[in-house]
C-alpha cells in the first residue's frame, strides 16, 4: 500500500465496485463471462477523489441496445464511493481471448466527475487502438469482482501493440502541455508507458512516478503530479516541466533503430 493510501480510504471504493460489477452482471444476464476489477483500486494507489473505478466487462456475444442503455444509466447513477469517475468497458470474449491490434469494443461509458468531460460513451467501436492496454492490465493487476478470473477470460496482449500506442499519446500530449486539467495525467501516465515498454511492467501512478525519477531525478514535473494527485489538487503543475517529461519518455521508448522521435534531449 502506498503512502497516504489506507484500506479505510479505499473501503468505500471497493464496496462501491462490487455494487456496480454486480449490477452489471444482472444487465448483461447469463451471457456475463467475468467482471474485473482493475486499475489504481485493484492496485492499492487509490486515492479518494482522484481516482477512478476501472471495470472490464468480458461478455459471449454483443449487447443489445437495452442493456447499453441500461448500463449507461447505472454508471451515471451509480454511488462513486469517493472515486473520482468509473470507466467501464464492455468486451466480448472472443475479442479478450484473442486480442487484436484493433479491437472492437462492445461499449465504454466514462464518467468523470468534475471534469469538462463529464460523461462520454462509445458504442459498438470496430476498431478500439487503445483497448489493447486495457485488457493487458486487467490482465496484469485486476481481479474478478464477478466470475472467472482475468487470466482464464483475457489472453496476453502483445507487448510492441502497447508500446506504440503508448507512443501515440506522448507525441500527442506534446502540443497539450497547457492543458491544467490533464496535466497529471500526461504526467502520470508518461511514466507508466516509458515503464512497461522498458520492462514490461504495468504499474500503477504512484510506482511509476517512483521509477521515473530514479531513472531521471532531475523531471521535477513529476513530483509536481504526484503532489497533485496525492495531496494537493490545486497544486500546479509546470508546463515546460510536462514537455521535459514528454520528451524524456519518447526518447527512452524509441525503438532501437531510430531516436529522432523524442527530440532533443531535455536533460
Amino acid at each position: 500500500m502506498n503512502a497516504g493510501v489506507t484500506p479505510q480510504s479505499s473501503a468505500a471504493a471497493l464496496t462501491a465496485a462490487r455494487h456496480l460489477a454486480w449490477a452489471c452482471a444482472d444487465i448483461v444476464g447469463p451471457s456475463v463471462r467475468s467482471v474485473i476489477l482493475h486499475g489504481s483500486l485493484a492496485a492499492g494507489d487509490f486515492h479518494p477523489g482522484r481516482s477512478d473505478i476501472d471495470l472490464l466487462v468480458v461478455a459471449e456475444g454483443a449487447l443489445s441496445d437495452a442493456q447499453a442503455d441500461a448500463l449507461e444509466i447505472l454508471v451515471r447513477q451509480a454511488d462513486l464511493g469517493g472515486a473520482s469517475g468509473i470507466d467501464l468497458h464492455v468486451v466480448a470474449a472472443k475479442v479478450a481471448g484473442a486480442p487484436t491490434r484493433m479491437p472492437p469494443m462492445e461499449l465504454h461509458i466514462g464518467r468523470y466527475d468534475g471534469s469538462s468531460i463529464g460523461v462520454e460513451v462509445e458504442s459498438r467501436v470496430a476498431a478500439a487502438p487503445d483497448l489493447p492496454a486495457e485488457l493487458s492490465m486487467a490482465r496484469a493487476d485486476g481481479h474478478a469482482l464477478v466470475g472467472a478470473q482475468p487470466h482464464d477470460v483475457i489472453a496476453p496482449v502483445r507487448a510492441d501493440w502497447i508500446r506504440e500506442r503508448g507512443r501515440h499519446w506522448l507525441k500527442t500530449w506534446r502540443s497539450h502541455t497547457d492543458d491544467a486539467e490533464d496535466a497529471v495525467h500526461m504526467v502520470l501516465t508518461a511514466c507508466r508507458i516509458w515503464r512497461f515498454t522498458v520492462d514490461g511492467t504495468h504499474s500503477s501512478k504512484s510506482e511509476a512516478a517512483r521509477w521515473a525519477l530514479n531513472q531521471d531525478p532531475s523531471l521535477t514535473a513529476i513530483r509536481q503530479a504526484v503532489h497533485q494527485y496525492t495531496v494537493d489538487p490545486a497544486a500546479p503543475v509546470d508546463a515546460a516541466g510536462i514537455a521535459r517529461v514528454l520528451n524524456t519518455a519518447l526518447r527512452e521508448t524509441a525503438p532501437a533503430s531510430s531516436h529522432a522521435d523524442g527530440g532533443p534531449s531535455a536533460r
